[in-house]
């Protein structure tokens, strides 16, 4: 566009320059005609100029009409100068006017004292530029409209592979780190970064291994000596009869070793609920009777601790799940309401559809609560809030409960205003023409 704009510039440019020349030409020549000669020639001079429009007017010292199309003398006309570029109605009105918004006019003085005035347009300007404005836009329809269209031709097949790099990304995200991104066989920079994440992602799933072998192989292998250790003092226990001083010292030391023994039972736990492949024997659960089953067998101890213990469950809630896990994850839920509640106080364990496909699971209470800076680290094994450092267990629960949300693809939050706590878990419900997982 901008290579024809300067074409077309310098075209008319030169047209112009062209006209100018032969104005002055025409009243040179003119100007050495007499009167009867000079009428005659400006006569012949329009009509036999076919091609251009010419027009010419006679006028008096004073700038009176005389003769000619051009009845009044241009404003702004100066005489025995250089020739100007006038609007057209300037020049000429009325049904005379040539189509063309400006004409080339020149003015000069005769020898008996006239002033001649020669107006004049070329066709050929306004052709060439007609033949320059239409290329322009037939060069943009063909520039702009095919590129607008391969460019997103061109762009489909980036945005489908970003979406499967997109899709393939989601499993890694919730821990899944035998995952890989695709790689296709262009070998573009796609690619190249595809197979840069997929080599972090083999240096990050050895080594993710390693630690969680070498974690596994030592609850794995000392839990057979603290097993014997415990089988030891226990017959110790038994040939001490309980007058002597060495009893008591004998169940705290066996008490210690259980508390150990738990914490390795806990740890192994969640390293076997790490592993997705028990995703393969997911089946269909409802979640208004688990919900049952975890307030029927948590109510005793509520009422022991003198607690108001609530249920409210929606029927009719399916999700894919293993039903074991489930139970396992909302009773260590409730199971801590209970403990951290006070006598007197209120446990409401609760499922209801949230939105479309949602299911909300919550397990309130009004005790202290837990602070908002320390809602993300109470899923961390081991870790214990000020409130609960008096408290027994032994920091592994909500470890538990985040490795069998993740799982399942759950979202876990600890959501209160200090006044209690709120444990909500967001499921996913099994869609209605979903076939059902034996």
């Amino acid at each position: 566009m901008v290579l024809l704009g300067f074409i077309y510039w310098e075209t008319l440019h030169y047209l112009e320059t062209r006209t100018d020349m032969q104005l002055k030409q025409q009243v040179a020549y003119l100007r050495s005609l007499n009167q009867e000669h000079l009428l005659v020639a400006l006569n012949d001079y329009v009509i036999l100029e076919r091609t251009n429009y010419n027009a010419w007017g006679l006028f008096d010292a004073k700038q009176h009409w005389q003769y000619g199309d051009v009845l009044q003398f241009p404003a702004g006309l100066k005489i025995d100068s250089d020739s100007v570029r006038l609007p057209t109605e300037q020049v000429i009105a009325g049904p005379l006017a040539p189509p063309t918004p400006r004409l080339s006019v020149i003015a000069a003085h005769l020898p008996n004292g006239q002033i001649l005035v020669l107006a004049h347009t070329t066709r050929i300007a306004a052709r060439v530029g007609n033949i320059i404005s239409h290329a322009v836009w037939w060069g943009v329809s063909f520039t702009l409209v095919p590129g607008l269209i391969g460019g997103l031709i061109l762009n489909r097949g980036p945005r489908r592979r970003i979406r499967q790099i997109e899709s393939a990304t989601q499993p890694i995200m919730r821990g899944d780190l035998r995952q890989r991104l695709p790689v296709s066989h262009r070998g573009d920079e796609l690619d190249r970064l595809a197979a840069i994440v997929n080599g972090m992602l083999d240096q990050i799933e050895r080594l993710m291994g390693e630690v969680k072998g070498v974690c596994d192989n030592i609850a794995h292998d000392l839990r057979t000596p603290l097993t014997r250790l415990r089988s030891q003092l226990y017959r110790v226990q038994q040939e001490l009869s309980e007058e002597d001083p060495h009893t008591a010292m004998i169940e705290r030391c066996a008490a210690d070793v259980d508390e150990v023994l738990a914490r390795f039972r806990a740890l192994l736990r969640i390293s076997e609920l790490e592993d997705r492949r028990r995703r393969e024997g997911f089946v269909d659960v409802d979640l208004g009777q688990t919900l049952e089953r975890v307030h029927e067998l948590y109510a005793p101890l509520a009422e022991d601790q003198q607690l108001q213990f609530e249920l409210q469950a929606e029927a009719g809630l399916i999700v894919q799940a293993d039903p074991d896990l489930l139970f396992e994850a909302l009773g260590n839920l409730v199971g801590n309401a209970i403990k951290f509640t006070p006598a007197g106080g209120r446990v409401a364990l609760s499922v209801q559809q949230s939105g479309p496909g949602t299911a909300h699971i919550e397990v309130a209470d009004n005790g202290p609560g837990i602070p908002e800076e320390q809602r993300h680290a109470v899923w961390q094994r081991f870790y214990r809030g000020d409130g609960s450092r008096d408290a027994s267990g032994h920091g592994l629960g909500l470890s538990i409960v985040a490795a069998i949300a993740k799982l399942h693809d759950f979202e876990l939050r600890i959501e209160g205003d200090g006044a209690g706590a709120r444990m909500v878990m967001e499921c996913a419900l099994r869609a209605q023409d979903s076939p059902a997982l034996a």
